[in-house]
């Protein structure tokens, strides 16, 4: 396992690679691994050992999960806010006996099969947990497990979801509200889709409170106004940025121009363009033209984004808490890209969790690093900080009947994240008997 959590931070891929990438690293302990027994660890990781809530079942990565939490708490420690979102990560043939399943890719490949993962974060973007399910499950059936486990996994009772768009439904939120005790939430909401937003929302005049300015300069935050409203007993959040507003102004204006110029040269193209349709209506048999009416309502969304929330926080917190939600996004670019958890090639349940479960402790390491390089005041990018270790080198050589061990010069900001993790480093010469 550790081997594994290592490639995916240095080098990433599947465990065939960790196996041989190993041949030229120091890694006490893994000089007599085989790739097979890299197989079982996978396969022990996701190993089911009982059923957990709502028949899921409860594997040997959940056990770790838990002792790594109670390894960090105290007396005093709490998950008020947990971050979480789901992605969809694709196989390279069948996939496993459940978790291959054809559903809505996140990645753009419907046509493989693939499972969906599930990451929950809390306030310092530390990974508490990872729950995977077949690849066919929505969105709306993946919250309401989750804070279960959490609840009975770390013993936390007071939680306040935070979660994006997919999310809602009034059954999940009605079953938030009914637990024991209630679970707080700050979910976004699907504009387009909701016939509340639409009428009664977003057509209320009342004046806005303005959180952020305009940028003067290019790292100053995003510009932000937000709006209170309450509409039968439901709060929503009403958020607008005037960057963006500008941005889908201009964005759409430069596609009704390029629809204009399309018109002129035949029309029946156009439809299969997703850009262009939502513009478009029929004007006779086999026409269209530009939907003016279509083009005024889309204009009532640039720029906003609506929010609905059971909490007592104000409008402010609760549009900075969503937007916090950048991180779990984040963790999943890291986990698809540096990581390069995605595609998995397993073909057992039990070894693919295992695949995944590594990844999501190279998350927890990587994150924890980060987390000490702030206490102590230094910055490090990520890709130098591998880099710079990566080129840390050691030689053996023999002098006058005497070994010794030579190590080369720490570059970059590798002796940054040494420092971070205080860890005493060998010498640059020494003796060894």
């Amino acid at each position: 396992m550790y081997l594994t959590v290592l490639h995916r931070l240095f080098s990433s891929g599947s465990d065939r690679a960790a196996e041989s990438w190993k041949e030229n690293q120091r890694i006490p302990g893994s000089e007599k691994l085989c790739l097979h027994q890299l197989y079982r660890a996978m396969g022990w990781l996701g190993e089911v050992i009982g059923v957990g809530l709502m028949g899921s079942p409860r594997c040997t990565k959940d056990v770790i999960e838990e002792a790594l939490f109670d390894r960090g708490r105290d007396l005093f420690s709490e998950v008020g806010l947990v971050f979480f979102d789901t992605t969809s990560i694709y196989f390279e043939g069948q996939g496993g006996q459940e978790m291959g399943r054809h559903g809505h890719s996140k990645d753009h490949r419907p046509d493989l099969r693939q499972m969906i993962v599930g990451i929950a974060l809390d306030v310092q973007g530390r990974p508490l947990c990872c729950e995977m399910w077949p690849g066919n499950t929505t969105d709306v059936k993946s919250l309401v497990p989750v804070i279960e486990r959490m609840r009975a996994k770390f013993r936390v009772r007071d939680v306040c979801v935070v979660a994006d768009r997919g999310f809602v439904s009034e059954a999940t939120l009605a079953a938030l509200e009914t637990m024991d005790p209630p679970v707080h939430y700050v979910i976004g909401v699907r504009m387009r889709r909701s016939k509340e937003v639409g009428e009664v929302v977003l057509k209320n005049r009342s004046p806005w409170q303005e959180v952020t300015p305009e940028r003067i300069s290019a790292k100053d935050p995003a510009p932000l106004k937000v709006k209170d409203l309450k509409v039968g007993g439901r709060r929503y959040v009403v958020c607008l940025n005037e960057e963006e507003k500008r941005k889908d102004a201009h964005d759409r204006e430069a596609i009704i121009e390029s629809l204009r110029k399309a018109l002129k040269g035949g029309d029946k193209q156009l439809v299969g363009n997703k850009g262009f349709r939502r513009f478009l209506k029929t004007a006779g048999h086999d026409h269209f033209a530009i939907d003016e009416k279509q083009i005024r309502e889309d204009e009532r969304y640039d720029g906003l984004f609506v929010l609905r929330t059971d909490t007592d926080h104000d409008a402010e917190t609760i549009a900075r808490i969503y937007k916090s939600l950048w991180m779990v996004e984040d963790t999943f670019r890291t986990a698809k890209s540096i990581l390069e958890t995605r595609p998995i090639y397993h073909k057992c349940d039990e070894t693919i969790r295992g695949h995944v479960f590594c990844s999501f402790l190279a998350l927890c390491l990587k994150r924890e690093l980060e987390l000490r390089l702030e206490q102590k005041g230094l910055v490090a990018e990520w890709a130098q900080i591998i880099r710079g270790l990566d080129h840390l080198q050691q030689v053996e050589l023999l002098l006058q009947g005497s070994r010794f061990l030579m190590r080369s010069e720490i570059k970059g900001h590798a002796s940054q994240a040494i420092r971070a993790a205080e860890v005493a480093m060998p010498p640059v010469i020494q003796e060894i008997a």
